[in-house]
């Protein structure tokens, strides 16, 4: 499946399972992602992004936003947004 690169894990909160990731591109609720570094790779769906303690629905380039883990990933993990079939 085609992957875009969007953005790489800069802090991990481990008991909230949430990530600190700054965005080269743009990411919306509902897209499907692809979290890969060393020994870990592993899909999920976008459930929800915030920046500031406030829920949003898309974020762009450059901006940092705390994004909900299904399973443990580390700093320096890279997103990519899977972008078909």
């Amino acid at each position: 499946m085609p992957e875009e690169l969007v953005g790489k894990i800069t802090h991990i909160f481990t008991k909230i399972n949430v990530a600190v990731v700054k965005l080269s591109a743009e990411l919306h609720v509902g897209d499907r992602i692809k979290i890969k570094g060393k020994d870990i790779e592993f899909e999920q769906s976008v459930q929800s992004m915030q920046i500031e303690h406030q829920n949003i629905e898309k974020a762009t380039a450059g901006q940092e936003i705390g994004l909900k883990l299904d399973q443990p990933a580390k700093e320096g993990c890279e997103i990519y947004k899977i972008t078909g079939e």
